[in-house]
Formats: structure tokens, C-alpha cells, sequence
């Protein structure tokens, strides 16, 4: 029997980026199967987001419970040891070839994380897909979280066409190549040689050539770069806030910055955000974290 609800109509080979995001942002219905018309794949999602129609879905037979897990690519992560259902998960989901379960949280100055391998091909190597780019990702040499998809095309949204842009904590690149859309130049930097390794290919991957990758410390960007940048980006949630005084430094009166921090309460982190010339500042809520805490960012405007 079919039903008529909300649905999101997208090219056949963006289909699986797109599910994947939708899955990502917990809107795909997962209980109406997947219809094709011509070159288009129409996706079933839970409510009427922007640029949704309706359309009419069958009802597909229940899937079973999934173990709790994050998609980055082709690999899952799971928040749980447990070797049986990892095999599981791999043999629902076709799209995976490898599952992980972290034996660490981020750490070191380089932010990486060691892994076991539990199901599936022993790599921690993958291609990620996210609106309309690409990434190179090995999860053994950089952080990156497929999550933050949402957000990062949220920043684009914000930026306008030209100006300057300073990613602080690069990683892969995944801010830089998104903005370097709009933007006249973007200076990505990380301190991890790994991430600028993969960076580098990213780039290219997506000819990304107003974006600078640059291997250093950001403690000292302020003596190695000449100018100064309309929006600065801090993803850097464990440790950005020691770098605000390089921020402020390097951000022109009346631009931007972005920083994101773990926090336990609201508002924790403005005490020493008003520390520095703000003009305003806005808090925002980004995703969970761990049940006592969460990732959120601070949308600040420097006093001109």
C-alpha cells in the first residue's frame, strides 16, 4: 500500500550522498522504500524540510535494530564493542567495508584516535561524499566527523561571494574546500603533518585552488601571516579556546569568528569569549557529544 508524505528528489548519482546526509541528520524514513523516476531517486524523509515535495512511498518490511554507530564513508564507528553485531551491521548496510570501535577518544596535539578493526576490510581509510564534494579520510592520521556536514554548509550559507578566510584547525580540509566556494582565499592550517597530507589531495580532489594549506602551529600564525581575514574558523572543540587571543589578532574589525567547544553547561565558554573586542555573540548548539556534554559553537562579530 502506498502513502503520500514528504520526499526529497535528487540525481541518481548523488543518491547515496544524499541518504547518507539524511541518515545523518535523522530525517530519512527509513520505513517507506526509495522510489526511481528517470534519472531521479526520491528519498523519503519525516518532515518537509526546504526544497521537500510529496510524493507517494510503499511501506518496506521492518528493518531490524542497528547498533548505535556513526557513518563516515564507508566505514561505521560503533559505540560499542560487540564483534557480532558489527558483522550485522556490515551485511545490512552495503555501502560499508569496514567497522571500527574507537580505543581512544581524539587526543594529542594531532587529534587522532586509535581504532580496532571488528568487522570488514582491516583499513581506516575511506571516501567521504558531502554536498557535492569529496574527501580522502584515514581516521589513524586525522580527526574528521562526517556530522558536521550540517554545519559546515550552514558557515557556507553565511559567507558571501569573495573576502578572506583563516581555517585554523583544517584537518582534512573539509571547511576550507566547502568555503573556498565563495571565498577569494582560504588559508587552511593544521599542526598534524598527516592531515595536511590528505588536505593537500582534497584539494586537488576537488580543484579547490584558492585554498592555501599551510603545515604550522597557530600559535604562530600572527608572526608568519601579513593580513588579516573577514571569518576565522576554530573547530577545534577540546582546545580553541588558548587560541583566541591569534583569533582576534587575525580577524578584521567587523568579521567573523567561528568557535566551537565541548561544554557540559550553556553558556560556559562566554566569560572568556567577552575577554576580547566583541561586538556580538551568539551560541549555538551543535551536536551531542557524549550524554553530559555537547558540541557548540560561538557565532562571534569583532568590534570594528
Amino acid at each position: 500500500m502506498e502513502q503520500e508524505q514528504w520526499a526529497v528528489r535528487v540525481k541518481r548519482n548523488r543518491g547515496e550522498e544524499v541518504r547518507q546526509q539524511l541518515i545523518r541528520e535523522g530525517i530519512l524514513d527509513r520505513q517507506r522504500k526509495p522510489r526511481i523516476e528517470g534519472e531521479f531517486l526520491i528519498l523519503p524523509v519525516i518532515s518537509g524540510i526546504e526544497g521537500a515535495e510529496r510524493a507517494l512511498f510503499e511501506t518496506r518490511d521492518p528493518l531490524p535494530d542497528l547498533p548505535r554507530h556513526e557513518l563516515i564513508g564507508g566505514i561505521a564507528i560503533m559505540l560499542e564493542r560487540d564483534p557480532a553485531a558489527a558483522e550485522q551491521l556490515l551485511s545490512l548496510r552495503p555501502s560499508l567495508h569496514t567497522v571500527l570501535f574507537p580505543l581512544s577518544d581524539v587526543e594529542g596535539n594531532f587529534r587522532t584516535r586509535r581504532f580496532e578493526v571488528l568487522a570488514g576490510i582491516p583499513v581506516t581509510k575511506t571516501l567521504c561524499q558531502e554536498y557535492g564534494h569529496r574527501f580522502e579520510i584515514d581516521l589513524s592520521e586525522a580527526y574528521f566527523s562526517a556530522r558536521l556536514a550540517t554545519e559546515r554548509q550552514r558557515i557556507a550559507t553565511m559567507q558571501k561571494e569573495g573576502g578572506q578566510v583563516l581555517d585554523m584547525f583544517a584537518g582534512v580540509g573539509p571547511f576550507a574546500v566547502t568555503l573556498g566556494k565563495k571565498a577569494d582565499r582560504v588559508l587552511a592550517v593544521d599542526i598534524n603533518p598527516g592531515a595536511v597530507r590528505l588536505m593537500v589531495r582534497n584539494i586537488r580532489m576537488n580543484h579547490a585552488e584558492n585554498v592555501l594549506p599551510i603545515l604550522a602551529d597557530a600559535t604562530s600564525l600572527p608572526h608568519m601571516v601579513p593580513w588579516t581575514f573577514d571569518r576565522v574558523i576554530m573547530n577545534h572543540p577540546t582546545g580553541a579556546l588558548p587560541f583566541l587571543p591569534q583569533a582576534f589578532r587575525l580577524c578584521t574589525p567587523g568579521g567573523t569568528i567561528h568557535c566551537y567547544v565541548l561544554q557540559s553547561a550553556e553558556g560556559e565558554a562566554m566569560t572568556e569569549i567577552l575577554k576580547y573586542p566583541v561586538a556580538e555573540v551568539t551560541e549555538r548548539y551543535v551536536r551531542s557529544y557524549s550524554p553530559d556534554r555537547w558540541h557548540a559553537v560561538y557565532d562571534i562579530r569583532k568590534k570594528s
